[in-house]
This record gives C-alpha cells, sequence and structure tokens, in this order.
C-alpha cells in the first residue's frame, strides 16, 4: 500500500500547494489527501483534534498552534505572502482605487461588494471586516455585501457579474477565470498575510512531511510562486 500523507491547507496557497503536490507525489509516490478550507476552520479543526500530517496556515495560526504543542519543534516553514486585491470582472470598467478615499467612493458606487465572511474563518474577510468597521462603512457595505466561503468564490461571485467590485487575496483571484485584479487596497489599507507549513504533533509520516514541506519551498519553483500571486519566503 502506497504511503500517504494528509494536507490541510488554507485557500490563498490552494494554487500552489495543490500543483506543486501532484508534482510531488508523481516523484515520490506518496498520496497526499488535501483539505482546504479557510484557515479559521482548519485551525478550529486541528484544535478539535482532528489529525493531520502537514498543516498549512497563516503564519500567526501556526505560531498559536505551535504554543499549543501541536506542532512538531523546528518543523515551521513560511511558504509565502500574499497581499489583499480589488477585484472586477474582466472587461468591466475600472474604478479608481488610488487612494484610500477613491477606493471607498469606489465602495459607495458600487450597487454590490463581494469579499470573505468573517465567521467563515478566513483570514482575508477577518481583516477587511476590520478595515470595514476603521473606515465606519461597516453597515454601508453589509447592506449590500455578497458573502464567499472563501476568497476563490468571492472571485468566482465577481467573475459571474454577483458582484460588482470585491476584496480578497490576489493569489485566490488569478486561478479564477473572468475576474480581473486591478490593483492591491491602497495606502494604509494595504495588507498582507504570511501563510506557513508545518508538521502536526500527531503525525506518523514526519520524514514524509518534511520531504513534501523541503519540496514546497524549492528555490527552483520561486518563480512559479510568485506567478501564483505569491512572494516566496524562502
Amino acid at each position: 500500500m502506497a504511503a500517504e500523507l494528509k494536507v490541510m491547507s488554507a485557500g490563498a496557497v490552494k494554487s500552489m500547494v495543490a500543483a506543486l503536490g501532484a508534482e510531488f507525489e508523481r516523484t515520490n509516490g506518496i498520496k497526499l489527501n488535501f483539505v482546504f478550507n479557510t484557515a479559521g476552520s482548519l485551525r478550529d479543526r486541528i484544535k478539535g483534534g482532528e489529525m493531520s500530517d502537514l498543516v498549512v496556515l497563516s503564519e500567526s495560526i501556526i505560531a498559536g498552534l505551535d504554543k499549543l504543542g501541536l506542532i512538531v519543534p523546528g518543523s515551521i516553514k513560511d511558504l509565502g505572502r500574499t497581499v489583499s486585491g480589488v477585484v472586477v470582472r474582466e472587461g468591466a470598467p475600472i474604478p479608481d482605487i488610488s487612494t484610500v478615499e477613491a477606493f471607498k467612493q469606489a465602495m459607495r458606487n458600487a450597487r454590490t461588494f463581494a469579499y470573505t465572511d468573517p465567521k467563515a474563518g478566513g483570514s482575508g474577510g477577518i481583516m477587511f471586516a476590520a478595515l470595514l468597521e476603521k473606515l465606519g462603512m461597516t453597515d454601508e457595505i453589509n447592506k449590500k455585501a455578497v458573502l464567499g466561503k472563501g476568497g476563490v468564490d468571492v472571485a468566482r461571485s465577481v467573475a459571474e457579474g454577483r458582484a460588482e467590485l470585491g476584496t480578497t487575496f490576489i493569489s485566490e483571484v488569478l486561478p479564477v477565470k473572468g475576474a480581473k485584479v486591478i490593483g492591491p487596497l491602497p495606502g494604509e489599507l494595504h495588507n498582507s498575510n504570511t501563510y506557513t507549513a508545518a508538521i502536526h504533533a500527531g503525525s506518523a509520516a514526519r520524514e514524509n512531511a518534511a520531504s513534501l514541506i523541503r519540496f514546497l519551498t524549492d528555490p527552483a519553483t520561486r518563480t512559479r510562486w510568485t506567478a501564483a500571486g505569491l512572494e516566496p519566503a524562502f
């Protein structure tokens, strides 16, 4: 029976974890069982006792799991950083988002606005909800919000015309046909999130999990991470 690894990963890095994971499977003959979801929901599942071999979540969540003794000491490795971008449908008029005030006006002008439901546990949605609060626009935007389960869902909402404008991590928009990133959030709204891999303390396949981390952080893959909207951290 072929060796198998369970990989629990946040959606922001799904495109690269899935693509490189498939190559790892072919190269090493180790089957990968992927579980993709929001970072917050996966954190809760791990804290609740669900086992995994490799976990790929936001840097802060991995640090929290490490403090709880759920991560193999010394196994933490940063993969890449992505920033929040603004999304329109391909071919749609491009609003001015060059300044915070311009972006606020663009949100007001949009009939519908998509972002990740913070209750779903997505890092981007939690960050953006905090920004809306800071701007004093929570009620105004939530009246016309199209909330997604994750960033890809947000990008699809815009691409399919269910939302006129949206925001999520750029790495989650690029794989979605029909969605176009018009730039990062401007000025002091600019934000980023680093995604980190680590071996679960309960893994019975630590050597294979470590091999997968090395594969994901091979310097030869750096240009591919960049093309996927993720600034490599290795």
